[in-house]
């Protein structure tokens, strides 16, 4: 059985949008100042143990518009080479070596995916895909990178519900530039 991870970069106020440097957005870049080699090193580890890329169509459009022309070191090798899934209902198909689109019954398929042998499904961005993945139950683990600013504005990770969610500290340790790296796993009640 496949473990779901979401993992994040997020700010204090628990902002995600644009953190690398995406046109279009108020705070876009943000952590910029902050990325260090540990963080760099953390990503990367935790890219290489997963053999799904699950995405939703936006993080989709903006990875596939940059991983495939960074080929040749580690991190990109690994994004164009693994298997991708994408959740939309408008992309139909990709190019994309090892990328299939979910259109339908999202939740089964899903499910069929993570009941499969192997390693981990990993999310990445995909903040409307996150929301469903949470509300539907589908989520074990949160992996946050959460960085000392705070934005005031801009699309955040946690999503606005009437329900809560219980979630269990597995690791905090603060790096470099004071960057918190947090995982939790998510209790199913």
């Amino acid at each position: 059985m496949r473990e779901l991870i979401i993992t994040e970069f997020v700010s204090l106020d628990g902002v995600m949008e644009a953190p690398g440097g995406e046109e279009g957005y108020r705070h876009t870049g943000w952590v910029g100042g902050y990325f260090s080699d540990e963080l760099g090193a953390m990503r990367l580890d935790e890219q290489m143990a997963a053999e799904v890329l699950l995405l939703g169509r936006v993080t989709y459009d903006s990875f596939h518009g940059a991983w495939p022309a960074r080929a040749g070191d580690p991190m990109a090798d690994k994004i164009n080479s693994m298997r991708k899934v994408v959740v939309s209902t408008t992309l139909g198909s990709s190019p994309w070596t090892g990328t299939s689109v979910i259109s339908a019954d999202v939740v089964a398929a899903i499910e069929a995916i993570k009941a499969e042998d192997g390693g981990p499904i990993l999310v990445i961005g995909s903040r409307r895909l996150s929301h469903f993945l949470l509300a539907h139950g589908l989520v074990d683990t949160i992996s946050l990178q959460v960085f000392p600013l705070i934005l005031g504005s801009g699309a955040r990770f946690y999503p606005d519900s009437a329900d809560k969610l219980d979630l269990t500290l597995v690791s905090s340790r603060a790096i470099e530039h004071g960057v918190v790296i947090q995982s939790y796993s998510v209790n199913r009640g």
